[in-house]
């Protein structure tokens, strides 16, 4: 299992070293949620109080499916929609990963608004993984 600093254990916030792997996750279910609400509308684009419920959803939801890999000494953050390293190694979930992803997403919700997040999402994934992960304040930056 990997071996947790006290930042990586207690802290009730995502460690620097991986809130980029935690962008692209929760960019990842912003989509995912978003993609499905539009596929029971017929592809349109959803009403605002829609899409701030679906966001609102997203960002609330159990992120059980999330946790810490680490592979040669570098941990990373593995579940839906991020790049595993290696399917047969042991991962950490659970614990306080779910809450500071949800945190963490939220915190995207107040900071870029919904309004923009939905955007991004219509203009497609390569454009909200830009606003939420590379932009110029972004994790990933």
């Amino acid at each position: 299992a990997p071996q947790l600093s006290p930042e990586e254990w207690l802290s009730p916030h995502i460690p620097a070293g991986l809130r980029c792997d935690a962008c692209h996750a929760i960019a990842f279910q912003i989509e995912e949620q978003l993609r499905r609400a539009e596929g029971k509308v017929g592809r349109r684009a959803l009403s605002e109080s829609d899409y701030m419920e679906v966001l609102e959803r997203s960002c609330s939801q159990g992120w059980e499916s999330y946790g810490l890999q680490e592979l040669d000494g570098e941990k990373r953050l593995t579940g839906p929609g991020l790049l595993s390293q290696e399917p047969v190694t042991v991962m950490v979930t659970g614990g306080l990963w779910p809450g500071r992803l949800s945190k963490m997403c939220h915190s995207y919700l107040g900071e870029q608004g919904e309004a923009q997040i939905y955007g991004a999402h219509r203009r497609g994934p390569a454009a909200l993984r830009e606003l939420l992960c590379h932009g110029e304040k972004g994790p990933c930056a």
